[in-house]
C-alpha cells in the first residue's frame, strides 16, 4: 500500500472515478498535470493515524515540488449515473508537507456530511463511502472553466464553454457570470457572450485561495480568444475519442498552455445541478 502516480491509478474500484479517469487521460497523452494517487484503503490509513502512509504521503507530496491541489476521488463518484456535483471539497494550494495530510482528512470528512450521505442514498448508493484522493500540482491559470462536448440541456452536438480569469472555481462555484460560449461540431464558433468577471480567485502565498479585483477592462472582456476555443475543441474530441461522446471537461490556460483538470461523463441535467447547488 502507497501513494501511486496519477498515470498508474487505473484501477476505479480502488482509486475512485476521478483518478482513474485522470490516470486513462494520461495514457491517452492528454495535457494533465502531474501528481499522485491514494486508494481508499490508504485514506483510511492515514485517517487512523497510521505513521508509516503519513511519512510515505508528505514524502511523495514534497516530491512534487509546489503548491498543489488535494481532490476527492470517492468510488462511485462522477458516475453517468451520480454526480456528486458540490457534495466533496476541494483543497486548493496546498502548499506544506505538514498540511497534506491534513487535507487528505478534510476530504474525507466532506463525504461524511448529512448532505453527501443523502445524495448516495438518494441514488441506491451504499451510505457508508469509500474516499480515494487525487493530489495534483496547482495550475495557476491566467483563465479556467468547464466546457461540456455536449449541450447539457438539449443534447446538441455543440461544445458549450464557461470561462472566467484565474481559477476555475469561479466558474463552478457561481462567483462570477462567466463568458459563455458554442462551438458546432467542426470547432466553428457559434456564441460568444462576455460575461461580468469582477473577481478572480487565485492561490495566496500563505495557502488556500484568495478573491483579488480584475482589472476594469477585462471584467467585461472575453476571455479566451479564437486560438484557444479551438485547442479546446481539439481537447474535446481527443476526450470524446478516449472516453466516448458526451464528456464534461475542466480546464485551465496557463502561460499559453492547456491543462486538462478533470474530464467525466456527463450526467443528465448535471449542469443545472451544479448551478443551483451554487445558488
Amino acid at each position: 500500500m502507497r501513494p501511486v502516480p496519477l498515470e498508474e491509478a487505473f484501477d476505479e474500484g480502488e482509486f475512485g472515478g476521478k483518478a482513474s479517469s485522470l490516470a486513462r487521460s494520461l495514457g491517452a497523452g492528454l495535457p494533465v498535470p502531474p501528481g499522485f494517487a491514494l486508494s481508499a484503503e490508504y485514506v483510511e490509513a492515514v485517517f487512523d493515524g497510521n505513521a508509516g502512509a503519513v511519512r510515505d504521503l508528505r514524502s511523495v507530496f514534497a516530491g512534487l515540488g509546489g503548491p498543489c491541489a488535494v481532490r476527492s476521488s470517492a468510488i462511485g463518484e462522477d458516475s453517468e449515473d451520480a454526480s456528486f456535483a458540490g457534495q466533496h471539497i476541494t483543497l486548493l494550494n496546498v502548499r506544506y508537507e505538514d498540511q497534506v495530510a491534513e487535507a487528505v482528512l478534510s476530504v474525507r470528512e466532506s463525504a461524511y456530511t448529512e448532505s453527501a450521505r443523502a445524495y448516495r442514498r438518494k441514488m441506491g448508493m451504499d451510505e457508508k463511502p469509500q474516499i480515494g484522493v487525487v493530489v495534483q500540482r496547482m495550475i495557476e491559470p491566467d483563465c479556467a472553466g468547464v466546457m461540456f462536448t455536449r449541450n447539457p440541456i438539449s443534447g446538441a452536438d455543440e461544445r458549450v464553454i464557461e470561462a472566467a480569469w484565474g481559477l476555475g472555481e469561479a466558474v463552478v462555484g457561481g462567483l462570477v457570470v462567466p463568458d459563455n460560449y458554442a462551438l458546432d461540431g467542426q470547432g466553428r464558433v457559434l456564441r460568444c457572450t462576455a460575461g461580468e468577471k469582477d473577481i478572480a480567485l487565485c492561490g495566496s502565498p500563505e495557502g488556500g485561495v484568495r478573491e483579488e479585483a480584475v482589472a476594469p477592462e477585462l471584467v467585461n472582456a472575453l476571455c479566451l480568444n479564437d486560438a484557444m476555443l479551438a485547442e479546446l475543441h481539439g481537447l474535446a474530441t481527443r476526450c470524446e475519442a478516449r472516453f466516448g461522446e458526451g464528456v464534461d471537461i475542466e480546464f485551465a490556460f496557463a502561460r499559453g498552455r492547456l491543462y486538462l483538470l478533470q474530464c467525466r461523463a456527463m450526467t443528465r441535467n448535471r449542469h443545472m445541478e451544479e448551478k443551483a447547488l451554487a445558488s
